[in-house]
């Protein structure tokens, strides 16, 4: 919660004649109903808002557009409310304006749920895929890394297949989105792991199995191929041969 005093007031006046008629043929009475409310003393005495967590304070500011000592009815809660949720952090709003110059605004925030990485850039994402912010990206604690085109929009389902394998879900460093179409996992030691299309759970649930039979993902290699349901495929780091001394130099190097 917190008060906002001193809030920049952005045309109350006009905002309230566009709402009567986009034409302006009432403006006059518009203006004369603030005036009178004015007068009696119907002004906005207090502002507070509720359920503020990341969403910019001074964008919360510039959407409720009214400030301490304002004309009350010139204050529009449905177009408050409008310009609130079209914030990218609130997902719902509820405004409330009280004849005692109270205005009450509760907002309900996205939750933040993973990063998403698409072409050099990063951004923080809803489980919907909702962008809702492209800064302070550690602010948040750590969060699941997607990559690709569309990842963030179909990324919630294999993280929730990932969370029923904690062994393997600790291991991925990030989901990365091929084609569109299918996943593949990387994990931290840099191996990745091929997930068929469609059939993600299935997949996750054997990788899992193989991890506890043979610890699978600990080993050293390139890839863990799972498309195929009846074979398993892993493609092994290839070793650096190993260097061959030259004879020449040896006997060259008892030369005095």
């Amino acid at each position: 919660m917190f008060g906002l005093a001193g809030l920049v007031a952005i045309g109350a006046g006009a905002v309230v004649v566009s709402a009567l008629d986009p034409a302006g043929r009432f403006s006059f009475l518009a203006e004369n109903v603030s005036e009178i409310a004015g007068n009696a003393g119907l002004t906005v005495t207090e502002i507070v808002v509720r359920g503020q967590q990341n969403t910019p304070r001074e964008l919360i500011r510039a959407a409720i557009g009214v400030r301490n000592g304002d004309p009350l009815l010139a204050f529009s809660p449905s177009q408050a409310k409008a310009r609130l949720e079209s914030i990218a952090w609130i997902e719902q709003a509820e405004v409330q304006r009280n004849l005692s110059g109270h205005i009450q605004i509760t907002i309900h925030e996205r939750k933040p749920f993973a990063i998403w990485q698409h072409n050099g850039e990063f951004a923080v994402v809803d489980r919907d895929g909702r962008v809702v912010s492209a800064d302070t990206l550690d602010a948040f604690g750590p969060l699941p890394l997607l990559v690709g085109d569309g990842a963030h929009r179909q990324g919630a389902a294999l993280y929730d297949a990932l969370k029923s394998e904690p062994e393997v879900q600790r291991r991925v460093q990030a989901l990365v989105l091929i084609g569109e179409r299918r996943w593949n996992l990387r994990l931290h030691n840099g191996t990745d792991v091929l997930l068929p299309e469609a059939h993600e759970d299935a997949a996750v649930k054997r990788l899992g199995e193989l991890q506890r039979s043979s610890a699978l993902m600990d080993r050293p290699v390139l890839a863990i191929d799972l498309r195929l349901p009846d074979r398993l495929v892993v493609r092994q780091q290839t070793m650096p041969e190993p260097a061959v001394a030259d004879p020449r130099a040896r006997r060259g190097s008892g030369r005095g």
